[in-house]
């Protein structure tokens, strides 16, 4: 029996663009409580993208790319009588926005040889561009949800 609820906690915009979303990126980029490095990275991938990209504002092309990025179904492991099965289910935005940005910040990790500025810039602009890591990893999640859409009926 579950007890309650976490209360979600109130996020503070951030300081250059106002944006609770901007706000997630660099929590999601940060690592062992550096915020102020997490928003060097953040803030100069930003800078990157606006100059690669001139006619775009930097926020509204990170806003897309996460819209691109964003899973609508996920599959979850559900044992019934001894067997388990993957069971696709809808995910709710908070969650679809938490998976994309680690996802993104995963990859731009993961991309070796540049800087984490100009990592993180590649990949908004590949997901931006609905290509790239990212965007495939998505694509992976709604494969194996369709592909398992015949377990539908065990969703409770």
């Amino acid at each position: 029996m579950r007890r309650r609820k976490a209360e979600k906690r109130e996020l503070i915009p951030d300081v250059k663009y106002n944006s609770e979303l901007v706000a997630r990126l660099i929590n999601t980029v940060m690592e062992r409580g550096k915020k102020s490095t997490a928003q060097g990275i953040v803030y100069g991938a930003f800078d990157i993208v606006a100059k690669k990209k001139k006619d775009v504002e930097p926020l509204e092309l990170f806003i897309q790319a996460l819209d691109n990025a964003k899973p609508r179904l996920e599959v979850k492991s559900r044992r019934v009588g001894g067997a388990t099965y993957q069971v696709p289910i809808e995910i709710h935005s908070d969650r679809q926005i938490a998976l994309a940005l680690g996802w993104m910040t995963t990859f731009a990790k993961g991309r070796n040889g540049m800087s984490m500025k100009r990592a993180l810039a590649a990949e908004l602009l590949d997901a931006f561009e609905n290509t790239g890591s990212t965007v495939k990893k998505k694509d992976d999640t709604h494969k194996m949800a369709q592909a398992n859409k015949a377990f539908a009926h065990f969703r409770w």
